[in-house]
């Protein structure tokens, strides 16, 4: 068994990308290989096959593998509920919340669990490909760091070093970086691979021999800027536009704790939808739909809302015959309270929530983690009414009220979710509803999209840019050298390499 370790030079410098392609490619040789994130601090995150949860970029990496995700593929995930917090997730269980001091404490024990899962991982795969987090270079971090050098030190495993060329100074970026660590750091360092390149190789070139004899080590080769990429994001925030004069307009308010807002990915991808993220001070506009989406702190995310003035934007938009959705956090936000007894989300006490949903909510240790299938349980007057489902719940609020009795939809023959009798307002605690083509279109339907059948099957356009990027692996990195580097095989006449 051999591991691989993907550093960046700074956060988005392309770990995640470069970790997909690596994956996706050797899984495609039919080499068998796992992925791993030692830390990861994200508020994306996924449900795993053993009952856990684990960030939603290591859950793509899975994919890209060919895997069910599983808690030990990401043993260390920080989800912040405010700038000095987080909740700690151990091998895909909650642990507790600690602030930024108390867990910089705590690492060295973390790393026990990061060791464990490795060496669990280790039996089950011949390869493993591991990211880092952020930068190596970060030196207020390095003690009894767990993310990069630290668990590259102790699992004594190779690293490559991803730069991000479109964002410019990619040649100091990796050389400056490359000068901050060790020695015994630099030696396990054993290439660059400059990810976004666009423009002639050629011009690039004369740069790329400089780096190679400055610092002794090569460079893989350079991935191009691939345009319309769309996979899993940590934490990036991306919006599309129709161009079409009948798209649905949908917006949705960007939360200081927002999280799982890859929902709205097949939104972003949909040919007759025009999505928009609306961020804090920013201008309300009209809109079809509505979407409040996840949130970590609903209570101080709640409290922002009111703050930005979308109580009265939301009823204005309810008395136009505008559509409401919310989602986990979201839906929890539409009723009439939300009660944190015990400081789950922070300080303890109660919050009055927007009063849209005869409900409330209350927060209560024990977080429901699971996958899900069901049907909605829209109007009759909207089309495949009863449109199957599926998706997953992560969540620790329990809704109860009368609202509750008028359900969105079904799951294993019990109420879930709800929607108002009017049919302008509704909610669910299921994450990934808009991933099926069919459920898609049945909501965009009950928001006031017509004659539409265009929805993508997100799961196989999850596919396809996973075999996109492995692509570019074959076209641009010296994969020769990587074989070796790996251990495998020679490619054969037909491209398949074989673990040793």
């Amino acid at each position: 068994m051999i591991t691989l370790m993907i550093q960046g030079t700074t956060s988005d410098a392309g770990k995640t990308t470069v970790v997909a392609a690596l994956c996706r490619w050797l899984a495609r040789q039919g080499v068998s290989v796992a992925p791993f994130k030692p830390q990861n601090m994200a508020l994306n995150s996924a449900v795993t096959v053993d009952g856990g949860e684990i960030g939603r970029s290591t859950a793509l990496h899975a994919l890209a593998c060919g895997l069910e995700p599983h808690s030990d593929m990401n043993p260390v995930l920080l989800k912040p509920h405010s700038d000095c917090g987080a909740q700690v997730i151990l091998r895909g269980q909650v642990y507790g919340n600690m602030d930024a001091l108390d867990y910089h404490a705590y690492k060295a024990e973390a790393m026990q669990s990061v060791m464990a899962a490795w060496r669990a991982l280790s039996q089950r795969y011949d390869v493993i490909i591991a990211e880092g987090a952020g930068s190596p270079a970060e030196i207020n971090l390095r003690a009894n760091d767990i993310a990069n050098m630290g668990f590259a030190e102790a699992a004594d495993c190779p690293v490559l070093l991803v730069g991000d060329i479109d964002r410019g100074g990619v040649f100091a970026q990796l050389v400056g970086t490359l000068d901050l660590l060790s020695a015994s750091e630099q030696a396990r360092t054993k290439g660059f691979i400059i990810n976004r390149f666009r423009g002639d190789i050629a011009l690039l070139e004369p740069g790329l021999d400089w780096l190679s004899e400055r610092t002794g080590k090569p460079v893989l080769g350079v991935l191009p800027y691939l345009q319309g990429l769309v996979i899993d994001s940590e934490d990036s925030i991306g919006t599309s536009g129709s161009s079409t004069t009948d798209a649905l307009n949908v917006i949705v308010p960007v939360l200081p704790r927002i999280s799982n807002h890859n929902d709205f990915d097949p939104l972003r991808l949909h040919p007759k939808v025009n999505l928009q993220f609306i961020g804090p001070d920013q201008p309300i506009p009209p809109a079809d739909l509505i979407i409040l989406p996840g949130s970590k702190s609903t209570r101080a995310d709640l409290a922002w809302l009111q703050a930005q003035g979308w109580p009265q934007a939301i009823a204005k938009h309810l008395r136009y015959g505008g559509k409401v959705l919310g989602i986990c956090g979201g839906f929890q936000m539409l009723g009439t309270r939300v009660d944190d007894p015990d400081g789950l989300e922070g300080q303890c006490g109660s919050s009055t929530a927007l009063g849209l949903l005869d409900m409330t909510t209350t927060l209560v240790a024990g977080k429901q983690l699971r996958e899900v299938h069901g049907s909605l349980n829209l109007p009759a007057s909207t089309a495949a009414a009863k449109t199957a489902f599926s998706g997953y719940e992560m969540h620790n609020g329990i809704s109860q009220g009368p609202a509750l009795l008028r359900p969105l939809a079904s799951i294993h023959g019990k109420h879930e979710g709800a929607i108002s009798a009017d049919n302008q307002i509704a909610g669910t605690y299921v994450h990934g509803i808009f991933d099926q083509p069919a459920a898609c279109e049945a909501l965009l339907q009950w928001a006031g999209l017509n004659n539409s059948d265009e929805a993508v099957d997100y799961q196989q356009h999850r596919l396809e840019q996973l075999d996109r990027l492995a692509d570019q692996v074959e076209q641009c990195l010296d994969t020769d050298w990587l074989r070796d580097l790996l251990g495998l095989k020679p490619s054969t006449d037909d491209g398949a390499s074989t673990a040793p």
